[in-house]
């Protein structure tokens, strides 16, 4: 087993929720995305999303986007995601960090490192999932059999307008998790419908059979908590690279632990026996 479904397999078995915090790596300041890692392990998140900085990040909202630019301009590509996935290992070895971004960091490392060179140095910092957004299933099956050889999930996006047909194909290459967009359009764009989501995660799970977590939308633990009801993990982003905007080098891993705790605290009520 990866280290993703040792973590949501443990969760469930305890009745718990698993909280999934998404921030860009390399913002707000370059250096700083260990320390905060470390802060929303120590507010219990569970599993990390790390957005990996892109000039065309076409399934992002303004709020990622403008984080995204601004690592960008602070130097942080993907060989300096790495590093900071492996700072990070450096005192944790069991939260698992998932890469999310987009097809043309990954492929250019690959041209300028060699074959395989993103999936052998993504395992050896120790990355644990890798998000593509724009790779569908259908060309990925190579792709995901060489991440598992290394013990690395290859989670995709399921999305309001899926398709039956898009969920089956989803089903037959991912692993650790999916990943379900609550809301049409880019992340941080419109208001959650918690009804809608509590509809659509049975028809997801006739098809796929691992954990769903759901994101976009959420952004706060009453969010939170109504999503978690339903869902096997919740998944934030936008408020998290909104409340970090304004805070300086040393007050940002606080801000972080302190939304984190709430969050946390929330996804727990729900419980059973809670």
């Amino acid at each position: 087993m990866s280290r993703i479904q040792t973590v949501l397999a443990a969760l469930k078995s305890q009745g718990r929720k698993a909280l999934i915090p998404y921030v860009t790596a390399g913002y707000p300041f370059a250096d700083i995305t260990p320390d905060l890692m470390h802060a929303m392990v120590a507010g219990g998140a569970d599993i990390i999303e790390l957005g990996v900085p892109f000039s065309d990040p076409s399934a992002d909202g303004p709020v990622i986007q403008k984080a995204g630019e601004k690592a960008l301009a602070l130097g942080v590509g993907l060989v300096q995601v790495l590093d900071m996935v492996q700072a990070f290992r450096q005192k944790n070895q069991h939260t698992p960090v998932v890469l999310m971004g987009y097809a043309n960091p990954v492929e250019a490392y690959d041209v300028k490192r060699g074959s395989d060179a993103f999936v052998n140095q993504a395992a050896a910092a120790g990355v644990d999932g890798v998000l593509i957004v724009d790779y569908p299933p259908e060309e990925c099956a190579d792709f995901a059999a060489k991440l598992r050889q290394r013990q690395i999930d290859l989670i995709f996006l399921l999305a309001p307008t899926s398709t039956t047909q898009r969920m089956a194909q989803v089903a037959q290459v991912a692993s650790g998790y999916v990943y379900y967009v609550s809301l049409k359009g880019v992340t941080g764009a419109g208001t959650l419908n918690v009804d809608e989501v509590e509809k659509m995660l049975p028809r997801i799970r006739e098809h796929v059979h691992i954990p769903v977590g759901v994101g976009f939308g959420i952004r706060d633990a009453d969010t939170a908590r109504a999503i978690g009801r339903s869902a096997d993990a919740v998944v934030i982003g936008s408020k998290i690279i909104q409340l970090l905007e304004p805070a300086s080098r040393s007050q940002a891993p606080g801000v972080v632990q302190q939304f984190m705790a709430g969050i946390r605290a929330a996804l727990d009520s729900t419980r059973p026996g809670a």
